[in-house]
């Protein structure tokens, strides 16, 4: 029995340690956006059939944005909350509206508000890196 709990104990350290060696973007990438968009971000996540349209392919925004990242651009559309409705429906979870209750829980409403701007920031910043 206490070999197994040496294992568990391991296993978590290892897995803790591995998460210390990501950013918060990466992190955030992956317990938000990969199941759509694919631990690589080419659209190819385990949900990606499922859903009516396919996801982008992230890695290639600084390509078809003539050499540029639009990083305001991606943070307006993770947010999601600036979007006017009548322009159509959209596709991904509105993730400024998922974040905000429970960090207005944690840190109040100012508090609530700054913590998930700072989580779309390392998003959009992190989806910077995917690029090819």
């Amino acid at each position: 029995m206490r070999f197994w709990t040496m294992m568990g104990l391991s296993m978590l350290t290892l897995s803790t340690a591995a998460a210390q060696q990501m950013s918060n973007g990466q992190q955030e990438y992956l317990n938000s956006c990969a199941v759509c968009h694919g631990v690589d971000g080419k659209g190819d996540g385990p949900m990606a059939d499922v859903l009516r349209k396919r996801p982008a392919n992230l890695t290639t925004l600084t390509r078809r944005n003539g050499g540029e990242f639009p990083y305001w651009r991606v943070y307006a559309m993770i947010d999601g909350r600036g979007l006017v409705p009548e322009h159509g429906e959209r596709d991904m979870p509105v993730w400024g509206n998922q974040f905000l209750p429970d960090d207005v829980k944690k840190y109040g409403p100012y508090g609530g508000e700054a913590v998930t701007t700072e989580r779309i920031q390392n998003l959009a910043g992190y989806v910077q890196t995917l690029q090819r």
